[in-house]
């Protein structure tokens, strides 16, 4: 099989985008002479090539449309709602293959997305056989780690048991179970899908490289790899597989697997098809838009995330239009979107079996209460129940730890109660204390480091994530865990229109609020992987920075990264992902 492969078929220039009319905007790339229709609205826009599915005919603006959404084919008059990309005319006929529309947070352009092939799991199909109970299971452990048993073969997905994620954002709701770590170190293979510490766990896969080091481990062919920081991270793993895009891998003549690749954010997030004697698994984990949206319908069973809330925006930024109500009016918005667009895709989708799963986590720390308390987050029976009303062929299943899916004796009745195994009364399901100290004491070592007495490093870390071109002002002030201003932190204005840190707010008009943080372990974190990147070979999707004057380096006490900053690393870019959140948000 032939690699997918994502091409950019037409950019258009931030200014061209500025240019973009609510409704259809009709696109001619000029080095080729192809078109392309980009249909705007106040949340989105979509986009597809202009050649009709039918005859391959040429769209233009349907003079009977009067909501401005339905263009007309100059073949045979077929219609099409460039809003939702179904054909209108006839009706119930196809569906319009959808471009990926990439929006560019630096300098504001836009690029339409091909996939080749948009479909390929298509490729050798095979025809679904009989199963025997018990044949082909799923046993949940926490968050996003799964058990699957297809015959005598055994896989994980994503293994998350011990530990924080995001240095200390995030810890496990759900207690594994007692014998997770045994099974893990059993499984035939793992599937990690992208490298956020909630997937990729490196105290986790400490432990396990300390008992099997060669286990398989597969992952998808990322411009950023998801080990990338492995050979800094001491955890000695010996045998990780990255795979293409779109490629069917035969584990044996009945199992096989194919990764593809997320539409919005393709540098990093995968998501898997997982195929047992012609009976899918589709595992769409956190991409935000799976394959550029283009999935296999009627899968036997899908699984994906439910629970959003997972950005820091907006409960750290203060003045403004954010006060408390503000927050929580918009967290319960976007929270209804998250709910409304699974149950959509489902929908869409129509899976036999379906289970939330990737949101079992909690801000568990003490010092992250606020969060906790403001930053509410779906339920996946919320969604299971949102899905039932809408797909009521779909049979609902929310895990808990250890609870088993017998996929042939659900596919054979659903009503059939013997599919669902539950745990046994006794089970621990909610995790009650976390070993804090163990992963803390190097977080609270970063506050004193010797790097901060040099105040270049704040232009150093602003220069390293490189978010800037946009109009805003944001005044930095340095806080304990209680958001209360540290003794002898940091407060400072950084202009992200030039990237500059002036003494006073610039003269010209701009939005400005106060964003109150702790970030010197994210800090550390970035030099880190910055001091790593500089003498490293490793394919990335991220240029070095430009050069600047940096701080003298801090003593390195060890020649590695400790499992929990690299944990720590993904916090630092977080800040970008905030306030380009806090961008959208002023221009709405």
């Amino acid at each position: 099989m032939t690699p997918q492969v994502s091409r950019t078929v037409l950019r258009l220039e931030a200014s061209e985008v500025r240019e973009l009319k609510y409704g259809i905007n009709f696109k001619k790339n000029p080095e080729d002479g192809k078109c392309y229709i980009v249909f705007k609205d106040k949340d989105k826009a979509r986009a597809c090539k202009n050649q009709c599915k039918h005859q391959g005919g040429l769209f233009i603006k349907d003079i009977e449309d009067l909501d401005g959404r339905t263009v007309r084919c100059t073949k045979h008059f077929w219609k099409l709602d460039v809003s939702t990309m179904e054909y209108v005319n006839p009706p119930d006929s196809f569906l319009q293959d959808e471009l990926e529309v990439v929006v560019s947070d630096t300098d504001g352009s836009m690029e339409l997305v091909e996939l080749n092939p948009p479909d390929p799991w298509t490729l050798d199909p095979r025809e679904a056989q009989d199963l025997q109970p018990g044949e082909l299971t799923l046993t949940y452990m926490t968050h996003a780690c799964m058990e699957l048993k297809a015959g005598s073969r055994r896989m994980m997905f994503d293994p998350w048991l011990t530990g924080p994620a995001f240095a200390r954002g995030w810890w496990l709701l759900h207690e594994p179970p007692s014998d997770a770590m045994a099974r893990l170190c059993l499984a035939d293979l793992i599937y990690i899908s992208h490298m956020h510490s909630d997937h990729l766990s490196y105290p986790t896969l400490k432990l396990l490289a300390e008992k099997r080091p060669d286990i398989p481990i597969y992952v998808g062919d990322t411009s950023r790899p998801v080990f990338w920081y492995l050979e800094r991270s001491g955890v000695n793993l010996t045998n990780i597989i990255v795979v293409p895009f779109g490629v069917w891998q035969n584990v044996d003549e009945h199992l096989r697997f194919m990764i593809l690749m997320d539409g919005v954010h393709p540098e990093m997030d995968t998501c898997l098809i997982v195929e047992y004697k012609g009976h899918m698994i589709l595992n769409t984990v956190d991409c935000t838009r799976p394959n550029n949206g283009r999935l296999p319908q009627g899968v036997d069973v899908m699984m994906s995330d439910f629970a959003g809330g997972a950005s820091g925006f907006p409960m750290t930024f203060h003045g403004g239009k954010y006060t408390e109500s503000w927050k929580a009016d918009f967290i319960k918005n976007e929270r209804k979107k998250l709910l409304n667009y699974k149950t959509q895709l489902v929908k869409s989708l129509q899976p036999k079996i379906y289970c939330p799963f990737a949101g079992y986590f909690t801000e568990a720390h003490p010092s992250d209460r606020y969060i906790k308390e403001t930053n509410i987050k779906n339920s996946a029976e919320d969604l299971n129940a949102s899905i039932r009303k809408a797909c009521p062929n779909t049979l609902t299943w929310t895990p808990s730890p250890c609870s088993v899916l017998d996929v042939a004796q659900a596919l054979a009745d659903q009503s059939n109660r013997e599919a669902i195994t539950q745990p046994p009364n006794t089970t621990k399901i909610y995790k009650d204390s976390w070993d804090f100290d163990l992963y803390l004491e190097e977080l609270n070592a970063a506050i004193s480091n010797d790097i901060f007495e040099h105040k270049s490093w704040i232009q150093f870390y602003y220069n390293w994530a490189g978010f800037k071109g946009y109009n805003l002002v944001i005044k930095v002030i340095e806080t304990d865990d209680d958001f209360k201003p540290l003794d002898g932190g940091y407060d400072y204005l950084v202009d992200f229109m030039d990237l500059s840190f002036p003494d006073k707010r610039p003269e010209r008009d701009h939005p400005y609020e106060e964003d109150k943080h702790c970030s010197r372990d994210a800090l550390l974190a970035g030099l880190k992987l910055e001091e790593q990147t500089q003498g490293s070979n490793t394919n990335t999707s991220k240029s070095p920075p430009a050069a600047v004057s940096s701080p003298p380096p801090a003593p390195r006490p060890q020649n590695h990264l400790s499992v929990l900053a690299l944990s720590s690393m993904e916090v630092f870019t977080r800040l970008a992902k905030c306030l380009y959140e806090l961008t959208r948000s002023l221009q709405a």
